[in-house]
């Protein structure tokens, strides 16, 4: 089979596509024939500072989620999952690949009507979306700013708090994204490219950012509001305080780690908004499983909009 390898910390070319052994069932294992791999952007960190939530070294097999069909099932593993579509994670690695073995616990099936890429969009982000909303509590009636709004999980950020009744202005980098972000629901759109970017206060702050931008998000906060960070898109995490925020009167909201329970109630949860039409996520760029290093580049660019796929079949 084909496999993408990070051979060393660095650049985009670091990653190689080669002839790669295939991997068997193990007890309480699934094979998936993957279809599609998600990107983001903590493993275009990982891969160019060996920073990150991962623990591999090089030579190794990057991507923690996938989307395909059950192709082999191990010792102990109901058959019946066998041709099942899914989506899974992978436990940090192996995901750019045409095959990845999983434990079996770990796969979602995909509803009918739902597409493997759509699922595959919505496993990390749409769990992450999900989690953020619950975690700063009821929205409606409220203005809620979502800094990276034109990202994978921005874009669901949008969607989600409009149809929990909230008024969301949506922040994102020039105009095209702005455009995007605006048929998504929202009710304003700001570009924080531009110098001296505001907007009327808000009670609620979905960072996705950090940095500077997450600062002037901040001093936008009514008192009795709420800040979330749960990315760092412009390279370093939020510096505001808990000190500062007391001051003002609002709350830095810290971002829940769900157990594995958990995340698989969220991905399904995910899943089933997207069955039902509610949610549907942005899947801006695609990529052959080969191109991987083309992938990773196009994200560092900023230039990406939703999500970012690598089509293996």
């Amino acid at each position: 089979m084909r496999a993408v390898w990070l051979t060393a910390f660095g650049g985009p070319e670091v990653l190689v596509a080669k002839e790669t052994p295939e991997p068997s069932a193990g007890r309480g294992e699934v094979v998936v024939s993957v279809f599609f791999a998600g990107l983001t952007f903590v493993e275009t960190q990982f891969r160019a500072s060996g920073i990150g939530p991962f623990g591999l070294q090089p030579p190794a097999v990057l991507g923690n989620g996938v989307g395909g069909v059950v192709a082999e099932v191990g010792e102990g593993v109901d058959p019946a999952l066998l041709g099942t579509r899914v989506v899974t994670a992978t436990g940090g690695s192996g995901g750019y690949a045409e095959r990845v073995a999983v434990d079996a616990g770990a796969v979602v099936p995909v509803p009918e009507g739902v597409p493997l890429d759509t699922a595959v969009a919505l496993l990390a982000d749409g769990r992450t979306a999900l989690l953020n909303l619950r975690a700063v509590g009821p929205v409606a009636g409220q203005r809620v700013l979502v800094l990276a709004a034109a990202g994978g999980v921005g874009t669901l950020l949008v969607q989600l708090a409009r149809a929990a009744g909230a008024t969301v202005v949506g922040a994102a980098g020039g105009a095209r994204k702005g455009e995007l972000v605006r048929g998504l629901g929202a009710a304003e759109v700001v570009d924080y490219a531009e110098p001296g970017w505001t907007t009327d206060p808000v009670d609620v702050v979905f960072d996705g950012v950090g940095g500077e931008l997450a600062r002037t998000a901040f001093g936008l906060l009514r008192p009795g509001g709420r800040m979330l960070s749960y990315g760092l898109a412009g390279g370093r995490w939020s510096d505001v305080t808990a000190e500062e925020a007391a001051a003002r009167g609002v709350t830095l909201v810290t971002g829940a780690r769900p157990g594995p329970g958990q995340v698989r109630e969220l991905v399904v949860a995910a899943l089933a908004e997207a069955a039902a039409g509610r949610l549907a996520p942005v899947i801006g760029q695609r990529f052959p499983l080969a191109e991987a290093a083309a992938a990773h580049a196009a994200i560092e660019s900023r230039a990406t909009v939703g999500k970012t796929l690598l089509e293996v079949r």
